[in-house]
C-alpha cells in the first residue's frame, strides 16, 4: 500500500531556528536597503525615513523629554528603538513563516512598502527613487525568508492519503514517531534527530550565515568606498576657501577670557558646539550644486544665489552666541563661535524687501532646509541692524556638515528654532498669520527672543572642594542686550557681585568668577544675571516650552576640611 509521509512536528530547536531566520532575513533586508541608499541618498534608507516620520509626529513634550534625557544622543536612541521593534517583529514573522510560506515574505514586503512610502513622503524627498532602498531591501529579505522557511518543518499533516492501521508499530512505508522507523525517515525519535533533519538544519544555517555575511560584506565595502552622493559634498567642502572678511570681527578683548579651570572657553570649539535638530542623518550637501532662493511676498526681484556668489559678496565676521530653546536652566545647549558670512538684511534689501515698520507686507521670513525643516523669523528683527548672517564659516573653517554646511542662518538674540536654519536652501517672505513654521503647530511660540540666563560651570554639582578660596565661575548670556552684572548667593546669604570678564560684544556671552571663602559642610551656590537693559534674571523656574526656560541655576557642593 502507498502511504503519505506526514510532516514532522517542529521541535523547540526548530522554532528557535525559525525565529533566527526571521532575524537574519530582517537584518539582510536592512543591510541591502542601506547598501542601496548609498547610491540613492542616505536619507532614503527605511530606518531613517520611518524614524524621521516618527520624529515629525512625536508630541513636542516627548521630544523635549528625549533631549533632556538623552542629550545629543536622542537620535541614536530613537534608531536603536526602531531596530529593537523591528527585531521583535522579524522574529515573530520568522516563527510564522514555516507554517505559512507566503505569509512571512508578504509581511516583510509590507514593511518594505511602509518604508518606501515614508521615504517618498518625507519633506526632503526629491523623487520616487527614494522608494528604491526599502523595496530592494524588502525583496531580498522576503526571498531569504522564503528559502529558510522551506528548510524547517511546518507541522503535522492534517490528512494522509492512505493509512493501513492505527495500532502497533509503524507498518511498512509508514513513518513512526519513535524507534528505528521514525528515525530512519527523519523523525525525532529517542535517539535524536535523524540524518534528514540534521541535513535540513545544516542547510538552514549555511544559507542564513552566507546571506548574512554577504550582506554585511557588501555594506562594509560600500561604506569603505563611500557614497558618491556624499563624496561630492565632502570634496566641495574641502575645496572651499573662505574669503578674507571685508568686515572682520573686532579682536577679542584681553580680559574676555578668564583663566579659571573648568570654565567654558570663550569660543566653543566646533567639535564641542551643541547640536539639536531633527535630522537623523546629517545632510551632506554638495556646495557646487547648492542654491539659495529668495522669494515671496514683498520680494520685487526674486533671486537665486550660488555659494560662489555669496562668498564673492561683502563678507562679515562676528562672534555670536547661539542658544537652543530646549536648553534647561544650567543646561549645555549654548555655545559661542566666530561666524563668517554675508548680511541677510543686505540680500533682502536688494530683493526689494521692506520691513513691516516701513510698509513691507511680510512680517515673517520662512527659511527652509534641505531636510524639509522650516524656521520662521521676524522680518523686522532680521532687518533692524543687528548682524543677522547667512554664514558659511565657523571658527575659521567652512561650516561643519553637522552645523549646516554649506550655509546656515545666524541671528543674534533669537533662539535657534526661530532663527538658526541649517542647510538652508530657501528664504520665503510671508506672514505669521499665513504660515506656521515647523515648531509652531507643535506647541512652541512663533516668536522667541533669548531670555537672560546664567550658569555655574565650576564647581560642578556634588563636587567636594577643599575648604579655602574656591573659584565659583561660569557664563551668562542675553544676546543683543548684553550682560551688565552677575551675582552669586551662598545658601541663603546675600547676593555677592562676581567679577565680569571684559565684554566682547552684546551678542556674546560673558564669563564671570567669584572667589568664595568656602567653609566645611554642604552648601548651595546660586547665580543670577542682569542684562544690559537692567532687567534681573527671574528666580522662578519655568519649563522650556513654549519659548524657553527661565529661573536661577544652582549647584550643591560639599566642602571638605582642608
Amino acid at each position: 500500500m502507498t502511504l503519505s509521509q506526514p510532516r514532522r512536528e517542529p521541535t523547540r530547536t526548530d522554532r528557535l531556528l525559525a525565529a533566527v531566520g526571521g532575524l537574519v532575513s530582517g537584518y539582510v533586508s536592512l543591510a541591502v536597503a542601506d547598501l542601496a541608499s548609498f547610491w540613492v541618498r542616505p536619507e532614503a534608507g527605511p530606518v531613517i525615513a520611518v524614524g524621521g516620520t516618527l520624529v515629525d509626529r512625536t508630541p513636542a513634550t516627548v521630544k523635549d523629554w528625549a533631549i533632556r534625557a538623552f542629550g545629543e544622543n536622542d537620535k541614536t536612541v530613537l534608531q536603536l528603538g526602531i531596530l529593537a521593534v523591528l527585531g521583535v517583529l522579524a522574529a515573530a514573522v520568522g516563527l510564522l513563516a514555516p507554517r505559512h510560506r507566503l505569509v512571512g515574505p508578504a509581511a516583510v514586503g509590507a514593511f518594505g512598502v511602509l518604508g518606501a512610502v515614508a521615504a517618498v513622503t518625507r519633506p526632503d524627498s526629491r523623487s520616487l527613487t527614494d522608494a528604491v532602498p526599502s523595496l530592494v531591501g524588502a525583496a531580498a529579505g522576503a526571498l531569504l525568508l522564503y528559502a529558510l522557511a522551506g528548510r524547517l518543518p511546518a507541522g503535522a499533516s492534517a490528512v494522509t492519503r492512505e493509512r493501513v492501521g492505527t495500532g502497533g508499530s509503524a507498518g511498512p512505508g509508514r513513518e513512526g514517531t519513535g524507534g528505528a522507523a521514525g528515525t530512519a525517515q527523519g523523525g525525532t525519535g529517542a535517539t535524536g534527530p535523524g540524518p534528514d533533519v540534521r541535513a535540513d538544519r545544516r542547510g538552514f544555517l549555511l544559507v542564513a550565515a552566507s546571506a548574512g555575511l554577504l550582506a554585511t560584506g557588501a555594506a562594509a565595502v560600500a561604506r569603505a568606498i563611500g557614497s558618491p552622493v556624499q563624496e561630492n559634498a565632502v570634496a566641495s567642502r574641502e575645496a572651499l576657501r573662505l574669503p578674507r572678511p571685508a568686515s572682520p570681527a573686532p579682536p577679542v578683548p584681553a580680559g574676555a577670557r578668564l583663566r579659571v579651570p573648568g570654565i567654558s572657553p570663550f569660543l566653543t570649539p566646533n567639535r564641542d558646539f551643541y547640536r539639536v535638530d531633527t535630522a537623523l542623518v546629517v545632510p551632506r550637501v554638495d556646495a557646487d550644486t547648492w542654491r539659495l532662493r529668495v522669494h515671496g511676498s514683498g520680494v520685487l526681484r526674486e533671486v537665486t544665489y550660488t555659494l560662489r556668489e555669496l562668498t564673492e559678496r561683502r563678507t562679515v565676521e562676528r562672534d555670536i552666541t547661539l542658544a537652543c530653546v530646549s536648553n534647561e536652566v544650567g543646561g549645555p545647549y549654548v555655545g559661542n563661535a566666530r561666524w563668517l558670512g554675508v548680511s541677510l538684511a543686505d540680500l533682502l534689501w536688494e530683493a526689494g524687501v521692506r520691513p513691516p515698520s516701513e510698509g513691507g507686507p511680510a512680517d515673517q521670513l520662512v527659511a527652509r532646509s534641505v531636510d524639509g525643516m522650516t524656521i520662521g523669523t521676524p522680518v523686522e528683527t532680521v532687518m533692524d541692524g543687528r548682524d543677522a548672517l547667512l554664514a558659511f564659516g565657523m571658527n575659521g573653517e567652512p561650516l561643519p556638515f553637522a552645523h549646516g554646511f554649506p550655509v546656515r542662518m545666524v541671528v543674534p538674540g533669537l533662539y535657534g528654532y526661530v532663527s538658526a536654519c541649517k542647510w538652508i536652501e530657501s528664504v520665503e517672505l510671508t506672514t505669521f498669520a499665513a504660515y506656521d513654521a515647523y515648531w509652531v503647530p507643535r506647541g512652541w511660540s512663533a516668536r522667541a527672543p533669548v531670555k537672560t540666563e546664567s550658569r555655574i560651570d565650576t564647581p560642578r554639582p556634588f563636587a567636594r572642594p577643599r575648604a579655602g578660596t574656591v573659584a565659583v565661575a561660569g557664563v551668562a548670556w542675553a544676546q543683543h542686550r548684553g550682560i551688565s552684572r552677575v551675582q552669586v548667593r551662598v545658601d541663603d546669604g546675600p547676593w555677592q557681585d562676581a567679577r565680569l570678564a571684559a565684554e566682547d560684544s552684546r551678542d556674546t556671552w560673558r564669563q564671570w568668577v567669584l572667589p568664595w571663602a568656602a567653609t566645611p559642610g554642604q552648601h548651595t551656590l546660586t547665580v543670577r544675571a542682569t542684562d544690559g537693559t537692567g532687567t534681573i534674571q527671574p528666580e522662578q523656574r519655568t519649563d522650556t516650552m513654549p519659548d524657553g526656560a527661565q529661573g536661577l541655576h544652582s549647584v550643591l557642593v560639599t566642602v571638605e576640611a582642608a
